[in-house]
């Protein structure tokens, strides 16, 4: 949209083309980019392709032709309001203004809450949010900054943010600012407390759960920070029941709402949406011997406390063994296991991750999140794994595959280009290379992620890869 923007402010003629039930998304971006008179054609969902263009190409050439009308001509962008919001009156009727919905009529007409995630929500009183203030030394007014440099072009910085340090987050869809202040008030909502208020403004630095435009994934904290406000690092870590995993998962969800203005089918078309976003611990205290955590990983020290984005967890929903097979398979060698790779009879240490591989990219690319329980981490380290980057480079290495079986996969299709772009480790055009020549499925070995964590039966939670890379890493310990 940028790119657009900047071509419609230099004079040549564009038109966008974008499916009808994204045009109020496609509206609001246009508005907040400054062109809100920008045309745009409908594609369909369904017609299939040529038929399709053949539509859309009369339309494109008379948008691009037709004279523009005096309302088109209006430029200017919009600066969404940014006050403190004042309320007079008892707390029962305050409840009724934070608990006040508004009807979205490309939605079904359904009612869709205007401050909060739809469920209830603890009133920001003057008094509650003054206290929650007190969990940072930082000022109210204080605009939210970035406080290290962030890579251009990598998904840890939002569109519309420049990533360098010292300058403000602005946060999607809308690009609001955002004031310590504001994030106490959410924090309030959220039913979090002041000891909760570093890990919050880390988020709020993070891009407060508005980083790709969907709410998805989640942030598990790094360091002593965790062991301090009593998260709950074990069974049902991602269930309800603690409060400081919960609040903060929530209140990345209200900064979504707030700061980024998510209304669905106006300023974000996402299809399911998301879950409660998981705010987790790493246990380091359980880190075999030799095993960085992700302070580390993320060129901090491992006293220090970071909020570290991730993918998931649950994205790739649960690696399918029995807990009960993967106790034979490790005590005795014994279970399907075991049989399906060779070992019957053989006391472990044995590789699971062995047992993964096969079916992991069967038709999907990118890298993945290990959430492993520690007893599962030791029991990889004491098969071979002397370290984190070893499985992400034997889990790079597995990843690879003829490019006959890769052309199956639906996303390269897009990523490559339509097939006319360059392969990356061969250097060559893709249609050049034969069907048996093998390529990733992931671009990096550090795409992949480890987290310890968790406890229980035995079980591997699988998300996405690395969100934004080691640069997602936001620091709590300055925010105190």
């Amino acid at each position: 949209m940028p790119t657009l923007s900047a071509y419609e402010k230099a004079g040549i003629p564009s038109v966008f083309i974008i499916y009808g039930d994204q045009d109020g998304c496609w509206r609001e971006a246009c508005r907040l980019n400054g062109i809100p008179g920008m045309r745009c054609v409908h594609a369909s969902r369904t017609t299939p392709g040529v038929p399709d263009v053949d539509r859309m190409v009369p339309q494109m050439i008379d948008a691009l032709m037709r004279p523009l009308t005096a309302e088109e001509t209006k430029g200017g962008r919009y600066e969404p309001k940014n006050e403190r919001i004042f309320f007079t009156g008892t707390l029962e009727d305050a409840e009724k203004v934070y608990h006040v919905t508004e009807r979205v009529p490309t939605c079904q007409n359904a009612p869709i809450a205007v401050y909060g995630d739809g469920l209830p929500l603890r009133i920001p009183t003057e008094e509650r949010v003054a206290e929650m203030l007190k969990g940072t030394s930082h000022k109210p007014d204080e605009i939210i900054r970035f406080q290290r440099d962030h890579r251009l072009g990598d998904r840890s910085v939002q569109e519309g943010n420049s990533g360098k340090q010292g300058d403000p987050v602005h946060y999607l869809p809308l690009r609001r600012t955002a004031t310590v202040e504001k994030i106490a008030v959410i924090g309030v909502m959220a039913g979090c407390e002041p000891r909760h208020m570093p890990a919050l403004l880390a988020m709020a630095e993070s891009g407060g759960g508005c980083g790709d435009g969907r709410g998805r994934g989640g942030y598990c904290i790094s360091g002593p920070y965790a062991r301090e406000i009593e998260m709950n690092f074990d069974v049902e870590m991602f269930g309800p029941g603690n409060p400081a995993n919960r609040s903060l998962g929530r209140a990345s969800q209200l900064m979504w709402k707030n700061l980024g203005g998510n209304i669905p089918t106006v300023t974000n078309c996402d299809v399911f949406g998301g879950g409660l976003t998981n705010v987790f611990p790493e246990n380091a205290e359980a880190l075999p011997k030799g095993w960085a955590g992700l302070n580390e990983e993320c060129g901090f020290d491992k006293k220090e406390s970071l909020l570290v984005q991730v993918s998931g967890p649950g994205g790739g929903g649960r690696v399918s063994f029995s807990p009960g097979g993967y106790r034979a398979f490790q005590k005795s060698g014994h279970g399907g296991l075991a049989r399906a790779l060779g070992v019957k009879g053989q006391p472990g240490p044995h590789n699971i991750l062995e047992y993964m591989m096969p079916g992991l990219w069967a038709r999907s690319e990118g890298g993945i999140t290990l959430f492993l329980l520690p007893e599962i981490a030791q029991q990889l380290a004491d098969a071979g794994f002397e370290s984190k980057d070893q499985i992400y480079e034997y889990v790079y290495k597995k990843s690879f595959m003829p490019l006959s079986e890769y052309r199956m996969h639906s996303w390269p299709d897009m990523r490559t280009n339509a097939w006319l772009g360059i392969e990356r480790t061969s250097g060559k055009h893709w249609k050049e290379l034969p069907d048996d020549y093998m390529v990733p499925a992931c671009n990096d070995p550090f795409e992949n992620c480890v987290i310890v964590t968790g406890g229980g039966e035995e079980q591997i939670m699988m998300g996405g890869g690395r969100t934004g890379g080691y640069d997602a890493a936001y620091s709590i310990d300055y925010w105190r």
